[in-house]
């Protein structure tokens, strides 16, 4: 095994709405609203497949928003790349498979064009070796064409290959490809367990 190819939120960082939105408003049924319009997957779901702008997004948001909201909603939809906490343990995970075994590690992320344009602002994203985000490059998971873009843009051997995502589907795409999976649970001792046992062997 000689990649290990990490899905970035709820895997490397909590992304949390309500975090990210109250971090800016306080008051409880504002946050509510502005969260629910936000980041309301009708809009997410485009943003990481890149057939939405983020102005386009932002125009719709205020449709169904109270004009009173418009610039809060403007300043959490903008800001969201910055409060994106790690994931305890990662980056301890992350930095021990690449000294202790010279494992190369990859992201590959449904994720929107805003947060790939601002990627090399992310602490943890200077940890890896390479990244594959799905609006910047049109293709999205489960789709094969995505793990078979990230092999040929890194010269990655599926079955060399572990990918970890907290999402079932995700993983049965990567498997598809002849990747092996791993389906994470936010318990980063526990993936750091079984890395170590997989490493050993190889």
């Amino acid at each position: 095994m000689k990649n290990v190819i990490f899905d970035f939120g709820q895997v490397l960082v909590h992304f949390s709405p309500e975090y990210m939105t109250k971090r800016y408003v306080s008051d409880e049924e504002d946050a509510r609203l502005i969260s629910s319009v936000v980041f309301d997957r009708l809009y997410w779901d485009r943003l990481d497949d890149g057939t939405i702008t983020d102005e386009e997004v932002m125009a719709a948001s205020r449709m169904r928003l109270p004009e009173r909201l418009w610039d809060t909603a403007d300043k959490v939809y903008y800001n969201w790349i910055y409060n994106l906490p790690e994931m305890e343990g990662m980056r301890e995970l992350i930095l021990h498979i690449k000294e202790k075994y010279g494992t190369r590690v990859f992201l590959l992320s449904n994720i929107a064009t805003y947060f790939a344009d601002h990627a090399s602002e992310i602490p943890i994203i200077s940890l890896l070796d390479g990244c594959v985000f799905s609006a910047a490059c049109g293709r999205v998971k489960p789709n094969a064409d995505i793990y078979e873009h990230l092999c040929e843009k890194f010269g990655i051997l599926p079955g060399e290959s572990l990918f970890v995502d907290d999402r079932a589907e995700n993983i049965a795409g990567a498997r598809a490809v002849g990747m092996d999976g791993y389906l994470f649970d936010g318990d980063a001792q526990k993936l750091r367990a079984y890395l170590d046992g997989l490493l050993l062997r190889n």
